[in-house]
């Protein structure tokens, strides 16, 4: 049986090295101020309860949360203090409005810190109004092997290898493509605070309404 080849989606962008040394520690220095606040805490799947290989919080007027009992979706207050999600840091902001082509401003940025070992499956960001709306995510830290493929599950797939200061945007048909993180390559970058080493810090903006 042949196997088909991988095509990247319509509207799947990398802009590598988008954001310079100094902007990723003004950045690294915001969630660290973003994580005083709103600490991190372990999500949950749906139904089974098993724990996410990653911690995560969340900054802006909404964040995603999932927990065993109520799955996925998206809130107005921590799971853990009961209290209103940090303001988006102005750089993000920023960001999406020089990348994402979108009119509206992000609604939610989920944070989540890949440990060595933490791995992300396959999967759509779904849990949004918003669609059509484009996802811009960044890299910080050490580098992390992204795989991306198209609508369904099993139609092939692509990879590559996402570096501190990358940004993808995934817009158009991209949007509603799976994707995940097959791997980190731990102990090639000393950005994050030592705490957090080796390790990788993803920021994942997105418009809900």
């Amino acid at each position: 049986m042949t196997r088909a080849r991988f095509t990247a989606p319509e509207g799947f962008r990398v802009l590598p090295g988008w954001l310079s040394p100094h902007a990723q520690r003004a950045l690294i220095d915001s969630v660290r101020a973003i994580e005083a606040d709103a600490p991190l805490y372990q999500p949950a799947m749906p139904r089974t309860g098993t724990p996410l290989s990653v911690t995560m919080t969340n900054c802006g007027p909404l964040g995603w949360v999932t927990d065993k009992d109520r799955g996925y979706r998206y809130e107005r207050l921590h799971p853990v203090t009961g209290r209103p999600w940090p303001p988006m840091p102005q750089a993000l902001l920023d960001l999406w409005e020089a990348v994402s082509g979108w009119p509206q401003p992000p609604q939610a940025c989920l944070i989540n810190v890949y440990r060595d070992t933490s791995r992300m499956g396959l999967h759509v960001d779904a849990d949004e109004d918003a669609r059509d709306a484009p996802v811009v995510s960044v890299s910080l830290g050490d580098p992390a092997r992204f795989r991306i493929g198209g609508p369904q599950r099993r139609d092939p797939t692509g990879s590559l290898k996402l570096s501190s200061g990358d940004v993808v945007v995934l817009a158009g048909p991209a949007r509603r493509c799976h994707h995940g993180v097959d791997r980190i390559y731990p102990g090639a970058s000393t950005l994050l605070p030592e705490a957090w080493r080796p390790g990788r810090i993803n920021l994942t903006l997105r418009r809900v309404n």
